[in-house]
């Protein structure tokens, strides 16, 4: 069982996928520290290589060091963008099993998420990050909150947003749509088969959605689910659209619903990949057990 956050606790850092300067995550460290943690910044945080936040030995460094230093027990990734999948085939699974802490990232860190879940069996978080958190403060607030208690979510539903009725339990998978694609066919995308799948993305035209959505189906990937969340889709066209294309591809009869106020949308609810999770379209509830040690 992961170790919950407490005061006094240090949060590391790092980049791994594209690049950020203080100036950008200035406001969200000022936040933790404002909570009384502490933090310590990868030696290459703030390191830059064209699109990337630096070379893939030293971001791969700093997130092996995270999680070898006794005194950091989360880690933070500072944005998204991409780089992550360059890394897979090079971490040390077996080093982040041995010392398992809390980790979270979202957007492009989906593909590490996922991975790290794959391959070591330990939860991970789908949540904010540090860069453009101003404005959205409460998401980074929320996080910390959850991540310093049980983790448990407990979400009413809202009836607009339901594609389909049901109630399903399953371990809790997903993440950004664009990069669960990418990882079609590699060995570090775990199977969908009985969970609950979540999805989100940015900026993605509708034929896009459409498109990877449907290689999703014709992968035979989600044969399996036991239901489906939608995240939001931030800038990829109109929700009706989103929600179409959505209920046309799952055939599958199990709960289905849209809105989910996880992504890059304003509201960005962490949620725990690799937790079992509980999704009820017919009473309009999202739950999830209590899963972090809070002694």
């Amino acid at each position: 069982m992961l170790k919950g956050l407490k005061q006094g606790d240090k949060i590391g850092i790092i980049a791994p996928a594209s690049p950020v300067t203080h100036e950008e995550i200035q406001p969200a460290i000022d936040i933790i520290k404002q909570l009384e943690y502490g933090v310590i910044e990868g030696d290459h945080l703030y390191d830059t290589q064209g699109y990337l936040a630096g070379s893939d030995d030293d971001r791969l460094n700093d997130l092996h060091e995270m999680f070898r230093n006794n005194n950091v027990k989360a880690v933070l990734c500072a944005r998204g963008g991409y780089g992550t999948p360059r890394l897979l085939d090079k971490v040390d699974y077996d080093q982040i099993k041995e010392n398992p802490k809390l980790f979270i990232g979202y957007s492009d860190i989906t593909a590490l998420l996922l991975a790290v879940f794959h391959r070591t069996g330990l939860a991970v978080w789908h949540g904010p990050m540090l860069r453009g958190i101003q404005g959205q403060e409460n998401n980074l607030n929320n996080l910390l909150k959850v991540l310093s208690s049980g983790g448990k979510i407990s979400l009413g539903l809202e009836a607009d947003n339901v594609i389909k009725k049901g109630k399903a339990r399953g371990i809790l998978l997903g993440g950004n749509l664009s990069l669960i694609s990418a990882l079609l066919g590699t060995p570090f995308l775990p199977s969908f088969n009985d969970c609950i799948l979540f999805l989100e993305d940015r900026g993605e035209p509708l034929y896009r959605i459409d498109r990877m959505l449907t290689q999703l189906k014709l992968s035979g990937a989600m044969e399996g689910i036991r239901g489906l969340i939608a995240g939001d889709f931030k800038g990829c066209g109109d929700k009706e659209e989103i929600d179409r294309l959505i209920k046309e591809i799952i055939s599958r009869d199990c709960p289905v619903y849209t809105g989910f106020p996880a992504g890059h949308g304003k509201e960005n609810l962490p949620l725990p990949i690799g937790v079992e999770a509980e999704l009820d379209t017919e009473s309009l509830k999202f739950n999830v057990d209590e899963y972090i040690d809070q002694d």
